[in-house]
């Protein structure tokens, strides 16, 4: 007896409101991205909205990709067909049912998911890939299974291949065919290839698919820059990117992940974006099996409870499996290996509202931390009320370092004001001198500590205008105490900051040498790559290595506090 056909877009939403109400286990993320597709589909009977949802297309791609064979494990024995799970119905739906009233062209142009390992996220890839190869309506389509590396590049393609070389019906009913580095459709000239930087040219792509596989490895943002461009000719593009989380929150990774955070939490629009963030909640504990399954929605599937309790258990003897076991397995973006600060804490410790200048006459200690080239300089500015310290810091970096630069975020960081670019090539230490003026004449500078490494010269025309700099070396007795202090600040929420990015990039970048007499050094992480920067960091523990004992203020006069007006 034939199965019954599967209604595809009730399944989907019957996943979104089963995630939404709290009976699947989810993570805020997931909920939110339910609540998106819930609230959209009663936005398209109002007039204004300028989408509707098509179910036909929502189900097409979900009978194409189930009529494709398994090509790993069990599953694959005699012959066995892909049998989507509710949450790839519900990602698949989505995506594809989307389009504009007036054009029917597709609503979602990028997509993000972010899943852990062992959830089938390749082999749903495939299929989306062969899908939009030779069944999407497409003249001469190019697709691309795309990476950095060759090798990366070939695992969602491969699994493509093997798929097509399975189906003979497929092949006939398309006219699809296999060749040993591409599957192609000779009727519509189309073609889906894999595609690296390592060993293709990356010009001349005319791109209407592009699945990107694993986005949190790319070191660089010039291949996913190169596939985005590539798609401005089509007319319905899609740029699919899948991948675990990782440790990198400057590349383009993390960058995309943030975006999509601020459009399901409603902070930025874009309807052309659709992602979901299969993860823990920050309060989770990553060793109670109990929220394993927030993570991977193949849980008790493809994705195995015995398996995961060994593996975590591995973790807490080991703490050098942690990380893995945390990203791959859990989807948990950790800030580097054996990261001394808790970013989750220093996030709960942004108040965007703060403005430097309520600070007024108050006293201020100011943490400096010089290059002369290629790295930052920063400039922190720290005050006291009570027990609860207030920071603010200032990036400079040259206008060369900014356009040169391999970091996905500093065009964009400088356009948002959050780096000061100087002119040329070299740090311009002129226009902090200034700002250091400024400081003067708005706060009761305590003291300036900086470091003497790059700083004499800095510091010498900085004493001769009477401020109080302090030469503060990069010593473990300078350093260690501070850092403590710093740690146990933002465990508690007694420091407060205004969302610096920036500022929170370079804290994420701090490891923490410890040694015997559990004194603690910061420095940065020697395994991630080369612009990983923490000169933030170091100035805001600088600055607070001089506020904890005090030094340097002074009780203020009626005139510091309320100005020359009152005279």
């Amino acid at each position: 007896m034939a199965e019954k056909a599967r209604n595809y877009v009730a399944i989907a939403r019957a996943y979104a409101g089963a995630v939404a109400a709290g009976e699947i286990p989810a993570c805020k993320w997931t909920i939110k991205a339910c609540e998106r597709q819930l609230e959209d589909l009663k936005k398209q009977k109002s007039k204004e909205w300028p989408y509707k949802f098509d179910h036909e297309r929502a189900s097409r791609i979900c009978r194409f990709i189930e009529k494709l064979p398994h090509i790993k494990g069990d599953w694959a024995k005699d012959g066995g067909r892909i049998r989507l799970e509710p949450w790839q119905v519900f990602i698949l739906t989505a995506v594809f049912g989307w389009v504009h009233k007036k054009t029917l062209l597709r609503r979602f142009r990028i997509v993000y998911i972010e899943v852990p390992r062992k959830n089938g996220k390749s082999t749903f890839s495939a299929g989306v890939g062969i899908y939009c190869a030779c069944a999407d309506g497409e003249q001469g389509a190019e697709v691309y299974s795309a990476a950095t590396t060759r090798d990366q590049a070939k695992i969602v393609w491969n699994d493509a291949h093997r798929m097509v070389e399975r189906s003979p019906g497929l092949k006939r009913h398309f006219g699809v065919d296999t060749a040993a580095n591409s599957i192609s459709q000779i009727g519509t000239s189309s073609y889906f290839k894999a595609l690296s930087a390592e060993g293709n040219s990356l010009d001349g792509l005319n791109i209407h698919c592009a699945i990107v596989d694993e986005l949190h490895a790319h070191r660089t943002r010039k291949v996913y820059d190169v596939l985005e461009t590539a798609t401005g000719a089509r007319s319905q593009p899609l740029l699919w990117n899948i991948t675990t989380a990782g440790s990198d929150r400057s590349g383009i990774c993390y960058e995309q992940r943030t975006y999509l955070t601020k459009i399901l939490e409603r902070v930025t629009e874009d309807e052309t974006y659709f992602g979901i963030i299969y993860s823990l909640d920050e309060d989770d504990d990553w060793t109670d099996p109990a929220v394993w399954a927030k993570a991977n929605p193949n849980y008790g599937v493809s994705v195995f409870p015995d398996d995961m309790e060994r593996l975590c258990a591995k973790a807490r003897q080991m703490t050098s499996a942690q990380a893995n076991f945390q990203t791959k397995r859990l989807s948990v973006w950790i800030n580097a290996d054996q990261a001394l600060f808790n970013m989750d804490a220093w996030a709960k410790c942004a108040d965007p509202s703060l403005r430097r200048d309520d600070f007024h006459g108050e006293h201020c200690w100011i943490g400096i931390d010089l290059a002369p080239q290629h790295d930052f300089c920063s400039k922190v500015n720290l005050f006291k009320r009570d027990d609860d310290y207030y920071c603010f810091a200032k990036h400079y970096l040259s206008e060369g370092e900014i356009e040169e630069s391999s970091n996905a975020q500093f065009k964009g960081w400088a356009e948002d004001g959050w780096i000061t670019a100087t002119p040329g090539n070299v740090n311009d230490f002129d226009a902090i001198e200034e700002d250091l003026r400024e400081d003067s004449r708005l706060f009761i500078v305590c003291e300036v500590p900086y470091d003497h490494y790059n700083g004499h010269q800095f510091a010498s025309h900085m004493l001769e205008e009477g401020l109080p700099m302090v030469d503060y070396g990069a010593t473990v007795k300078n350093f260690s105490e501070p850092t403590k202090l710093l740690e146990a600040l933002i465990k508690s929420g007694k420091i407060h900051h205004n969302g610096d990015p920036l500022l929170a990039w370079m804290m994420s970048n701090v490891i923490g040498h410890r040694d015997r007499k559990d004194n603690v050094f910061p420095v940065k992480d020697d395994h991630q790559r080369g612009n990983n920067m923490t000169d933030g960091a170091i100035a805001l523990i600088m600055a607070l290595g001089r506020a904890m004992t005090g030094s340097g203020a002074r009780p203020k006069n009626i005139y510091e506090v309320r100005g020359p007006a009152f005279v």
